[in-house]
């Protein structure tokens, strides 16, 4: 007898890693690991990539989605809903309602979580984990039973209840090792090291989440990681939204990749206030890199929304990151109740000065179901009431500004990120003369007055290194121009194009060929840090320049 089927899907914002379907995924599991579902289904776990049906309205996007998900069958379809995808799935699940009304749909995910009963498309929706109350739903369903699990919304409102039990993380079965998940279809994996977060910042989900932090079991890590390398895939990102909080397990688990998979590159999420000179060490054992929740570097812009910051540690603990060599990048918020757009760029000084890999710049999202939504009305805050739910403006920060930061922002991802320009970037602004944030805002104004299309655009779509080179070297030209410094013309250009052959060479593993008007020993040599020194001293050396990777690393040899 052929098992009725359940569908567990989503809608994924691109075709990448980090992007795989995790959240499906995991119900997906339960589904069939849970007793009471166990053997009685047939499951299947279905999702698509936005990125693959870019080119489609969104009325063709869920017509689309839904006959793919129509041409299975299912008795039982779940949704994971995200900010991302809310619109669509909704719609996707309406198509799906006209065509065939006996499909039960049940959602969950963070925009579930967040208001359960803003939905109309869904037959139920799950408040908070789905693993456990998943599988008791679908038992309830199948059995007449009407006393449905805690967390379970109906969707005509008439049971209203509070979050699901959050589960016993040591007894939930891995996506990895039952085989729903293959890494390998996605080159990279998605990590669970921890659900919870010891800190209640009001702005995230987790600020109305669990109380308390729960690990997974260390055998389930080994295994998973043993599986990934066996995967041969090149890159995890780790969900553990403090992975540092606690030291010793952090250490220990640093030490498990190193021994099980030295070769692949992991991506963490880390506070700078438990980094010491011991864990900064660690983090250079393996490939990694820290990403840095800063948000704002206003401490009592900071305070509004329930953080706190020690600049002077803060500063500290970065440096033992840049002592020995460790990649790390930071995360900014602009739109913060009580912020400024001085305050923002404020913001971007401080943190620029630290060198980081990367500086992430983000418009402030009220999301429904985090305390800042239930605060927004007490800072006379105005934002978006649709995904993503950005801030529009606050008494200090009008929505021209917004606007302006929203510039800001895009500029630094093409100038700063894209460009890889933390070698020089400092070097180049005291030059010039300007603070970090100004040479940023002096990029997004040039870029403005010199292609047609939208800087905010085009930092979205650029891919190409040599693309954002190019037009780094002829921003700066002008600017130099502009400040008549054109005399350092040919070394600020020189000290860019070394920088960046370098940098492709580390990310694409290819070959370099660079002409310079001088030795590429003397541009990568501290003197150089001091434009105005190097250009009174340095000798030209016009060459051409070969760069590449050997079994010591990065290397450069001048062939002509």
């Amino acid at each position: 007898m052929q098992k009725e089927l359940i569908i567990c899907s989503t809608l994924l914002i691109e075709t990448s890693p980090q992007a795989l379907p995790l959240g499906a995924a995991c119900i997906a599991s339960a589904l069939k690991n849970d007793l009471l579902t166990k053997d009685k289904f047939e499951v299947k776990l279905i999702s698509q990539s936005l990125e693959d049906i870019a080119n489609k309205k969104i009325d063709d996007v869920a017509l689309y989605f839904a006959n793919i998900l129509l041409e299975q069958n299912p008795k039982y379809l779940c949704f994971s809903v995200y900010v991302w995808n809310r619109n669509l799935i909704e719609q996707t699940a309406k198509v799906i309602k006209q065509k065939s009304s006996n499909i039960v749909i049940i959602a969950g995910g963070p925009e579930v979580t967040a208001n359960p009963l803003s939905f109309e498309n869904f037959d139920y929706t799950v408040s908070g984990a789905g693993e456990k109350s998943v599988p008791e739903l679908i038992n309830c369903l199948e059995n007449n039973i009407t006393n449905l699990p805690l967390g379970v919304y109906t969707k005509n409102h008439k049971i209203c209840s509070d979050r699901s039990v959050f589960p016993n993380l040591p007894e939930l079965s891995s996506v990895y090792l039952d085989g729903t998940l293959d890494v390998s279809e996605y080159g990279g994996a998605l990590w669970e090291l921890a659900r919870g977060c010891p800190f209640k910042c009001s702005y995230c989900y987790e600020s109305k989440g669990e109380k308390c932090v729960q690990y997974f079991s260390d055998e389930r890590i080994e295994a998973e990681l043993e599986l990934f390398n066996k995967k041969n895939i090149s890159q995890v990102f780790v969900l553990d939204p403090t992975y540092n909080a606690n030291k010793q397990r952090a250490l220990k688990i640093l030490n498990l990749i190193a021994k099980k998979a030295p070769g692949m590159f992991f991506y963490f999420e880390a506070r700078a206030e438990f980094i010491d000179k011991e864990l900064a060490l660690a983090f250079t054992k393996i490939p990694c890199a820290l990403q840095i929740g800063l948000q704002s570097a206003n401490p009592e812009v900071l305070k509004n929304v329930h953080r706190s910051l020690d600049k002077k540690k803060f500063e500290k603990n970065i440096n033992y990151l840049n002592q020995v060599g460790a990649v790390f990048g930071f995360d900014l918020i602009y739109g913060l109740p009580g912020d400024t757009i001085s305050g923002f760029k404020n913001s971007i000084d401080f943190a620029l000065n630290l060198y980081p890999n990367n500086l992430e710049t983000f418009c402030l999202s009220v999301l429904p179901g985090t305390v800042l939504f239930e605060d927004a009305k007490k800072f006379n805050m105005e934002y978006e009431q649709i995904p993503p739910y950005n801030v529009i403006k606050t008494p200090t920060y009008p929505q021209e500004e917004i606007e302006r930061s929203r510039k800001i922002s895009a500029a630094c991802n093409i100038f700063y990120n894209q460009g890889r320009a933390v070698p020089w970037f400092i070097s180049v602004a005291k030059f010039l003369h300007l603070r970090p944030s100004a040479l940023i805002e002096e990029f997004a104004k040039w870029f403005g007055n010199n292609f047609s299309n939208k800087i905010e655009d085009f930092s979205q779509k650029c891919s190409s290194h040599v693309e954002v080179e190019k037009i780094q070297i002829q921003f700066l030209k002008s600017l130099l121009a502009a400040k008549q410094k054109n005399y350092a013309a040919q070394v600020v250009e020189d000290i860019v194009l070394i920088n960046g052959a370098i940098s492709r060479v580390e990310s694409e593993s290819k070959e370099q060929i660079v002409k310079l008007n001088f030795h590429p020993d003397d541009l990568l040599s501290q003197y150089a840090c001091d434009i105005q020194f190097f250009v009174k001293n340095a000798k030209k050396y016009n060459c051409k320049v070969r760069c590449f990777k050997n079994k010591n690393g990065i290397d450069w040899k001048v062939i002509k």
